[in-house]
């Protein structure tokens, strides 16, 4: 019988193949994808948001991570796991395919798994740089600092 952690090992393992994904995934697993909801950054990043229909979540993000970019580096530096939770610590390397703009990001994965099905999996990294692979233009004009100026992306 697979840990929790064996079983995310795999999953990472196989994140192209649908028939160790269905394998590893309870049918009705949820999967957060960068966020719980925000329709802009769904505009460009499709997959983005919480999922609830199991396997074919997980199938349609990462098919979708790979048809927009492709991946030259995927690390795994730490994984921890405690009774049913598995969280996964690394950076990833993607260019994108329309516009050939290569990024570095860090991840975080928290996953929770029973009976050798991942139920749980929430997957986070650095959308301003992702969603960046694709800008054509500046990124617009911001004021977050309140004893700053407005500046321009």
């Amino acid at each position: 019988m697979k840990t929790p952690k064996e079983t995310i090992e795999l999953f990472l393992a196989n994140t192209t193949n649908p028939e160790v994904i269905e394998s590893v995934v309870d049918k009705n697993a949820t999967y957060i994808s960068l966020n719980f909801n925000n329709p802009e950054l769904q505009s460009i990043l499709p997959w983005a948001g919480t999922h609830h229909e199991g396997a074919e979540g997980f199938i349609n993000t990462f098919a979708g991570v790979n048809e927009f970019w492709t991946i030259q580096d995927f690390e795994v530096q730490d994984i921890f796991s405690e009774n049913e939770k598995v969280a996964v610590f690394g950076s990833f390397t993607y260019t994108s395919r329309t516009l050939n703009k290569q990024v570095t990001s860090p991840f975080s994965i928290l996953a929770k798994v029973k009976d050798e099905k991942i139920y749980h999996f929430m997957f986070l990294e650095d959308t301003l740089a992702t969603t960046g692979s694709f800008r054509i233009t500046p990124a617009g004009t911001f004021h977050s600092d309140p004893n700053g100026i407005e500046f321009k992306l």
